[in-house]
């Protein structure tokens, strides 16, 4: 192979490094080989689990779920004494160190950042994420998400993402790269060929980016060219279809044989490698997604994915029949002697480009615990969701609250789960948001559905007089293996529906999915939040209170392109 790839961007290895990669590749064995291609996930510090991956299968990565300090030291640490190639330690580090260790800082979702505004908060995300994660003893940040959120109805990506202005994500992408960058953790663009226009969760079919080529030019591939150039070290490759591009590059390929990029020889070669001019590793997001496993059987898709352009393969559904499978992709030829070379070879380059052979990589837990959740990364936490709390529609004269009219105020908990009212009402945000109103001298209910059937329920004038204002705090979060955040109401007929709009001051606050409007088009105040870390519930009841402005804007169209909800 051309070992000359591994002195230009985005390794930058010295020749020095580069003959030290193929030494210990020379001494490399084929189930070495093998176990380099693979990134396993870890949820507790198991060591005969950890010893096992490590040692004899050998692996190139695993990543950490999260855990506390103590058990994620000792995860890394039993990994790295074990491993005879120092390991890539991962984490979804997307919305602050939490996504590793239990006493990091959570600092705010993607769209929280970009609702304030300011490009320079995602660089203070990224470098929270990177210091915080590297004192636990991750090296790898599975971030930034650089999808664009195009379809409010697409269940995955929402606040995810930086929003639907593709300059924009590019800004703030590349300011979390930086912060990455700078302080030597790896990171990785994500998802190509991009999430966002479907619809559809790759984790249950194989989703599809539906842009013309043209289209995705100006868009996604205008954020992972931006990327690219400044030399984003690896790209994590989503089970998505991008037919348009499939189609430019080969003409003749049929409908049914477009496969999602993760398996796509043309997307990963022809689009990502040539065209975009990427030079460094190429990993799979999870293979236990549906969207891989329908385009092609398991036995088949494992070896495919390395032989298609993919450099390391992320998560396994069956641990020993996955490598099983892997190793017999390369003895049947599936893939050949020079792609598992360049495979390997490329995550040697990177490791060497990451320092990782000449520093120990054994985190120490006491003085992990020194250097997570500090003072001053929570104080930016705070500032980032003060910044970031959007009101998006408001009614004249309902905010600030005016106590000299507002006595009684009943709280409506949507959260939980659909109808999962007693949930909210015990282990959910609602309580802590209703102390915080009491602490304001309000009289706090929690709506209580009477009588739900029709001629039994509570009377128009009985509601009226119980409640000066109503809020509604609603907490929907998007998530993996779901179809759609949407709210179910009360049956029957949706007894706890903002149906008092015109009567009694209604406030709707949706802490997570900022697409609500779709539901409550009538609302006339409503607010975004984009999430919660540990000062948001404070903070939004200062706002409500008049003690601190919205500074908040909108980086989506919350209105979700219907008339109605632009209504006050």
């Amino acid at each position: 192979m051309d070992y000359a790839i591994f002195s230009k961007k985005p390794f930058n290895l010295t020749d020095g490094g580069i003959e030290r990669i193929k030494n210990i590749y020379a001494t490399m064995d084929l189930d070495d080989k093998i176990g380099q291609l693979f990134f396993v996930v870890g949820y507790r510090q198991d060591e005969e689990f950890l010893k096992d991956v490590a040692g004899r299968l050998r692996t190139g990565g695993l990543m950490c779920r999260c855990m506390s300090a103590e058990q994620v030291t000792g995860t890394v640490a039993i990994l790295q004494k074990n491993a005879k190639i120092p390991m890539l330690i991962a984490a979804n580090l997307e919305a602050g160190a939490n996504g590793i260790v239990k006493e990091g800082t959570k600092v705010a979702s993607q769209m929280a950042v970009a609702a304030t505004g300011n490009a320079e908060n995602a660089y203070e995300l990224g470098r929270i994420c990177a210091e915080e994660a590297t004192a636990v003893g991750a090296n790898y940040a599975f971030a930034p998400v650089c999808d664009i959120d195009f379809n409010f109805r697409n269940p995955i990506t929402n606040t995810r993402t930086y929003g639907n202005d593709p300059a924009f994500v590019a800004e703030c992408a590349s300011e979390y790269a930086r912060a990455c960058r700078e302080r030597g953790v790896c990171y990785s663009a994500k998802h190509f060929p991009g999430d966002g226009v479907d619809e559809r969760d790759q984790h249950l079919v194989t989703s599809v980016n539906s842009l013309s080529a043209e289209q995705w030019d100006e868009t996604y591939g205008a954020v992972y060219k931006r990327l690219i150039d400044e030399g984003a070290p690896t790209v994590m490759v989503g089970h998505i279809a991008l037919p348009a591009y499939e189609k430019k590059l080969c003409p003749s390929i049929a409908d049914e044989d477009i496969l999602p990029a993760s398996l796509s020889e043309n997307l990963l070669n022809g689009l990502l490698r040539k065209k975009l001019g990427f030079n460094g590793l190429i990993i799979t997001d999870a293979t236990t997604m549906a969207g891989f496993n329908v385009a092609m059987n398991r036995d088949e898709a494992v070896p495919h994915a390395i032989a298609a352009g993919c450099d390391m393969f992320l998560f396994t559904k069956n641990m020993q029949e996955d490598f099983a499978f892997m190793k017999a992709g390369i003895e049947k030829g599936v893939i050949t002697a020079e792609r598992l070379e360049e495979a390997v070879m490329r995550v040697l380059a990177l490791k060497e480009s990451m320092g990782l052979f000449d520093k120990d990589n054994v985190p120490v837990y006491e003085k992990a615990t020194k250097e997570i959740g500090t003072e001053e990364n929570k104080k930016i936490a705070r500032r980032i969701a003060d910044e970031s709390i959007t009101l998006v529609k408001s009614e004249k004269g309902v905010l600030p609250i005016d106590k000299k009219k507002i006595k009684k105020i009943t709280v409506y908990g949507i959260e939980g789960g659909a109808n999962a009212l007693g949930y909210a009402r015990e282990n959910g945000l609602v309580p802590r948001f209703c102390d915080l109103l009491r602490e304001e001298g309000f009289e706090v209910s929690v709506f209580e559905a009477g009588g739900v059937y029709e001629g039994l329920q509570s009377s128009f004038e009985s509601v009226r007089e119980s409640a000066d204002m109503m809020i509604y705090l609603c907490n929907l979060a998007t998530k993996s293996n779901q179809t759609t955040v949407r709210i179910e109401w009360m049956n029957p007929m949706g007894v706890n529906v903002p149906i008092y709009v015109r009567s009694i001051p209604t406030v709707f606050v949706s802490l997570e999915n900022p697409y609500h409007l779709l539901d409550v088009p009538r609302v006339r105040t409503y607010i975004n939040t984009y999430g919660v870390n540990d000062f948001t519930l404070g903070l939004l009841v200062d706002k409500l209170a008049g003690r601190s402005e919205f500074k908040g804007k909108s980086p989506i169209d919350p209105f979700c392109g219907k008339w109605d909800t632009k209504l006050s």
